[in-house]
């Protein structure tokens, strides 16, 4: 449903060529380790910035431990969950993806919480951080405006396909919620000069899915889901990030216990 398409999408392992057993104890063993807690290249105008150098590495034992967003200049709330994930090792110290919704903006970060790209993104066009309970089984039509939200959370992430046979990420398969290259079928919609231009209001118009350019996809999302899950974290519009991450603040994290 919410990947723009009318047809329930399929999963992933019914979706792949070797059929839903295959690789099962590897993908089994990622995906438990995940959810342990721990407490600018242009496409069709769009650009992205890829960041190809860090300063920071490794503090001293003891110290707070904070991502690295290199020139970006991110929100306060994607800096202070992103730090809160650096220091806390909440995506099993692996590399992980931010969406902020309210700033359309999504970023990678590798597994030291250095940050590898960031890229305007198109989200839910309703405000809300939760999904009606029945809509991944409905048809687009029957989405009503207040219903096209994007769920705030953190999400284990996997590749897969939708119901056209192109490949995506599902961020919350149950409510059929994924990331996937921009959707140009619909010119009216005029996603990609959203996605160009430099405001975030026009960034709302999907179902629910997270819209990114072409070649942030190909360069980086599909990469880093290709061979396992790795998680993804989107920002809430209207609860705080403190009850949905159960976050902490990362600048009294030397008192933090550990």
């Amino acid at each position: 449903m919410i990947d723009e398409s009318p047809l329930r999408v399929e999963t992933y392992a019914a979706s792949t060529a070797g059929g839903p057993w295959q690789g099962v104890a590897v993908g089994a063993l990622v995906f438990a380790v995940l959810m342990m807690p721990a407490s600018d290249l242009i496409s069709a105008g769009m650009p992205f910035h890829e960041t190809r150098e860090s300063a920071s590495a490794g503090l001293p034992r003891g110290h707070a431990r904070l991502a690295d967003f290199a020139a970006e200049q991110p929100s306060p709330d994607a800096r202070h969950v992103a730090d809160w994930i650096a220091d806390s090792g909440d995506s099993a110290n692996s590399a992980f993806v931010l969406v902020d919704k309210k700033f359309a903006r999504v970023y990678v970060f590798d597994a030291d919480a250095r940050l590898r790209a960031s890229a305007p993104v198109l989200v839910g066009a309703a405000l809300g951080d939760d999904s009606v309970a029945d809509i991944g089984t409905r048809r687009i039509a029957d989405i009503r405006p207040e219903e096209r939200t994007t769920p705030a959370g953190r999400f284990v992430a996997e590749r897969g396909h939708n119901a056209r046979g192109e490949d995506v990420v599902w961020v919350d398969y149950d409510a059929a919620v994924s990331m996937h290259r921009v959707l140009t079928t619909n010119p009216a919609e005029q996603r990609l000069h959203r996605l160009a231009t430099p405001t975030v209001d026009d960034n709302r118009i999907s179902y629910g899915c997270i819209n990114v350019p072409v070649a942030f996809y190909e360069s980086f999302i599909r990469p880093l889901f290709a061979t396992h899950h790795t998680v993804v974290y989107v920002l809430p519009d209207v609860k705080s990030v403190q009850q949905v991450f159960g976050s902490y603040n990362v600048a009294a994290a030397d008192v933090h216990p550990r």
